[in-house]
């Protein structure tokens, strides 16, 4: 806290929660410690940047002033967040039951005679204070089934994952290959059904020679059709193979 003869000034400095693009504002009180009624005038380096509400006024005995400086909205920020703007407040004694109409100039030209006091107040920007996280407690722990902790404290995710993996590598060979020997069992068992077949029919095909030959010339008519049914039969076997 600042303090005069006339007036207390709190706080010492203007502390601004920088953000760009956003107007932003902070207070000093002005606390009249007098019995007299006391005009106050407040200056800055840089006008344009700022807004003071009010710039003038009069604080009654034992009474405070609260006066706001909001800065207009910025586009950049200044290096290292160091700002240079100054302000300087001035206050002297006002005339019982003056009123902002009554302050002049003059009033507070110390080389006319008046009793001036002037206070010098730094601008300062401060971190702007950080939202709540929207994320509840445990929600990770809820929602992420990625990770597992066994009873005696180490994750087995990894160990699970990899565990799995093997096994999909070790059955799926494993399935593959007693489908393939299934089927080339069976294939085996037509092909030698079908040999059997055609030496059954050879065998029968010669004993029909026998008999043809034993008959002196028989029925070759029949012989011939016989021989082309049983050639119908080895290529519709052969064909299945």
């Amino acid at each position: 806290m600042s303090t005069g003869e006339l007036l207390s000034i709190q706080p010492q400095d203007l502390q601004f929660p920088f953000e760009l693009r956003k107007q932003i504002s902070c207070s000093l009180q002005l606390s009249n410690k007098s019995d007299d009624y006391v005009a106050f005038k407040v200056k800055t380096t840089n006008p344009k940047k700022y807004c003071v509400r009010p710039n003038t006024g009069v604080v009654l005995p034992r009474s405070t002033c609260d006066v706001i400086v909001t800065m207009q909205a910025q586009k950049e920020a200044p290096p290292d967040m160091q700002c240079k703007d100054k302000f300087l407040l001035q206050s002297t004694i006002a005339k019982p039951g003056a009123a902002v109409k009554d302050i002049t100039p003059e009033m507070f030209n110390k080389e006319s005679g008046h009793h001036v006091e002037e206070f010098k107040l730094r601008v300062i920007y401060v971190a702007p204070p950080r939202p709540p996280s929207p994320v509840r407690e445990g929600s990770e722990e809820d929602s992420s089934p990625r990770v597992s902790v066994s009873e005696n404290g180490h994750s087995n995710a990894s160990e699970f994952t990899a565990a799995s993996k093997a096994f999909n590598e070790r059955v799926e060979p494993q399935e593959t290959s007693a489908e393939a020997r299934t089927l080339i069992s069976k294939v085996t068992e037509e092909k030698n059904s079908v040999i059997e077949q055609n030496r059954k029919l050879q065998q029968e095909l010669e004993h029909l020679r026998h008999e043809v030959n034993r008959s002196h010339g028989g029925l070759p008519f029949l012989y011939v059709v016989l021989v082309g049914f049983i050639g119908i039969i080895l290529g519709y076997l052969l064909k299945r193979t």
